[in-house]
């Protein structure tokens, strides 16, 4: 299955409570990667997106951290400076390495118990186990305790997740493999998942005693108040980027988001992409043109992993999940 880690040089790792229905998520690239960011929506519980942007000093990352648990959630990213500084892999300071982990975090509170959060230790155990195998889609890790359709209040949500996929483009002359550009996702949205293609309602907005999705648009006073949502992706690839490039990457890349998620990056929503090269070739030797593709086929794989997470999502916690309404 194509996905985030046939990127050479990206490794994910799960970390979770099963009971709490709260987890984290480490997508790691222990010999640095640089690193953009964009974040659109108007609720996001982030670490480290300002020395993403092209003005700042420093141009790698060695981790992002996804995790549950709101604010509270980001301290599991400590855990992933704990791993790497054990390993020697972080910002050389001359006084030894400081690891550079980015982060964010989705509300996933009012589901299971709110009282277990992603910490130091939860963060650390997800790095210990990242590799380059396939990750695990659904309820794992950061996503366990997503949800989504939550335009008509939470007691309407259906289950959202974790997905993953990957695009990798035609070769060029004299590269002996293609360019790889992947992206993983915790789809956590106020908003409904859609088919791209026909329009079609995956998981939205769910009565649970008619058993019908709710088709009706609601109006202000039904949105008021639901503020805990957030779609967080990180997209890789191989291909060269600086840090301007990366952050258009990031940009674009929500593009997928816009494609699938209705309504997205809303005042409700805290959405994040990061954007992350690992590699030194260029992709066609024109620096425009590298990132305009590169862009798209984020954005590309992007609205695939949307689909994947709620489509590999399970019930929990009493909240259905598109496999329980024939999606």
């Amino acid at each position: 299955m194509p996905c985030i880690t046939d990127v050479p040089g990206v490794l994910v790792g799960h970390a979770q409570d099963d009971r709490a229905l709260t987890g984290c998520t480490a997508v790691l690239a222990m010999g640095g990667a640089v690193a953009g960011v964009d974040v659109r929506g108007s609720a996001p519980g982030t670490r480290e997106t300002d020395l993403m942007r092209p003005c700042n000093l420093v141009e790698r990352v060695h981790a992002v951290m996804l995790a549950g648990g709101s604010a509270y959630g980001l301290d599991a990213a400590c855990g992933a400076m704990q791993f790497l500084e054990e390993r020697g892999a972080g910002f050389d300071t001359g006084f030894g390495v400081v690891p550079i982990v980015g982060g964010a975090v989705i509300f996933d509170l009012d589901i299971g118990d709110p009282k277990v959060r992603p910490d130091r230790r939860m963060g650390y155990a997800a790095c210990v186990a990242a590799s380059a195998d396939s990750p695990a889609e659904g309820n794992v890790g950061a996503g366990l305790g997503a949800t989504v359709g939550k335009t008509w209040g939470p007691q309407h949500a259906m289950k959202g997740g974790i997905g993953t996929w990957a695009v990798r483009l035609p070769r060029q002359a004299g590269d002996p493999e293609p360019v790889v550009v992947g992206a993983l996702l915790v789809v956590n949205a106020l908003g409904e998942v859609v088919d791209p293609d026909t329009g079609r309602v995956i998981a939205g907005a769910y009565h649970r005693v008619s058993k019908r999705l709710l088709q009706e648009k609601p109006g202000p006073a039904a949105l008021w108040g639901f503020g805990g949502n957030t779609t967080l992706a990180v997209v890789a690839t191989d291909a060269r980027l600086d840090k301007e490039g990366a952050n258009k990457v990031a940009q674009m890349a929500h593009d997928g988001l816009a494609r699938v998620i209705r309504p997205v990056h809303t005042m409700y929503d805290g959405d994040v992409v990061f954007a992350l090269s690992t590699g030194d070739r260029p992709f066609t030797g024109n620096r425009a043109a590298d990132i305009t593709v590169l862009g798209a086929a984020a954005a590309d794989a992007v609205a695939v992993a949307i689909v994947r997470a709620v489509k590999a999502a399970a019930a929990a916690g009493g909240v259905p999940a598109a496999r329980d309404i024939g999606a």
